[in-house]
């Protein structure tokens, strides 16, 4: 698809969120039924540093697709930054993908901001495209088993306590599926 016409796409998409993403205190996480693997992926961060969905395994992790461009994207930031920070305790992973942007673009944003957790550039949009999104900003909470647990489109307050709850629960949840004797899967890597 041409970039220009992705870029425009979602700038619509983007703009059709805003509204719903208006409430900064919003903690509701929609639940996947029965949490479909997340597709797998192997992005650069801005600084090229390669990155595997596959390296997220064992713990939740949330998986935010993100623009520059877009105001609920930038304006959850933040929060993502302190949910990131308070979620390494627990062993859980935070990651953005940028979608059409360039390194430049997204470590100038980077330094800004502050942000320190990994910041992945999907440039030519494949990688958006195939996960169950209809807009930016578009968060998913993985299972340590890479299930897709939780989908939130629109800006959320990632740093809320009970948010922050949800995605500890998950750790919790395959824990005890463990205990009960319950097979845990591991995500699987396709390289």
């Amino acid at each position: 698809m041409n970039q220009v016409l992705v870029r425009v796409t979602l700038l619509g998409l983007c703009l059709g969120l805003i509204a719903p993403g208006l409430m900064a205190d919003d903690i509701d996480l929609t639940p996947m039924p029965e949490r479909p693997p997340a597709p797998e992926f192997q992005l650069a961060d801005a600084d090229g540093k390669p990155f595997h969905l596959v390296d997220l395994k064992g713990a939740p992790a949330i998986v935010n697709f993100w623009a520059t461009w877009c105001p609920p994207c930038r304006a959850e930031m933040p929060a993502m930054q302190r949910a990131s920070d308070q979620l390494a305790e627990d062993g859980a992973t935070v990651i953005a993908i940028n979608v059409g942007e360039s390194a430049d673009t997204v470590r100038t944003f980077r330094d800004a901001i502050a942000v320190t957790f990994p910041l992945l550039l999907d440039t030519d949009s494949s990688v958006s495209q195939r996960w169950p999104m209809r807009g930016l900003p578009t968060t998913f909470v993985l299972d340590p088993d890479g299930r897709i647990a939780y989908i939130a489109e629109g800006e959320r307050a990632w740093d809320h306590p009970d948010l922050l709850a949800q995605v500890r629960a998950l750790a919790v949840d395959a824990v005890n599926a463990g205990v009960e004797g319950e097979p845990v899967t591991s995500v699987v890597s396709d390289r």
